[in-house]
C-alpha cells in the first residue's frame, strides 16, 4: 500500500504529484525547489537555495516522524535556470 505524504511546512506540489510517498517502509521524497513555504519565494544565492531545499526535505521527513539521519541517498541537481544549463 502506498501513502501520499503532505506537509504545510514545505512548498505545496504544483503538479500531479506528492511531496513524498511512503511504500513498504521507505519514504520517497520528490525533488525540492528552494521555495520558502511561508512566502512562496525562491531563495537567493546558491548557499541559501541549498539550505532551503534541505529545510524542505527535513520538514517532509518530520511529517513522518523521521530525521535527516534517516536519509539513505540524495541527488542534487544544480542548474542555472537563467541559462537552462547545468553548472560545471
Amino acid at each position: 500500500m502506498k501513502e501520499a505524504v503532505l506537509t504545510n511546512n514545505a512548498p505545496q506540489p504544483i503538479g500531479p504529484y506528492s511531496q513524498a510517498v511512503l511504500s513498504k517502509g521507505i519514504l520517497y521524497i520528490s525533488g525540492q525547489l528552494p521555495l520558502n513555504p511561508n512566502t512562496n519565494k525562491l531563495a537567493i544565492g546558491i548557499e541559501d537555495q541549498a539550505r532551503q531545499c534541505l529545510e524542505n526535505l527535513k520538514h517532509i521527513l518530520i511529517e513522518k516522524g523521521l530525521e535527516m539521519n534517516s536519509v539513505l541517498k540524495t541527488t542534487i541537481f544544480v542548474t542555472d535556470f537563467q541559462l537552462g544549463v547545468p553548472f560545471r
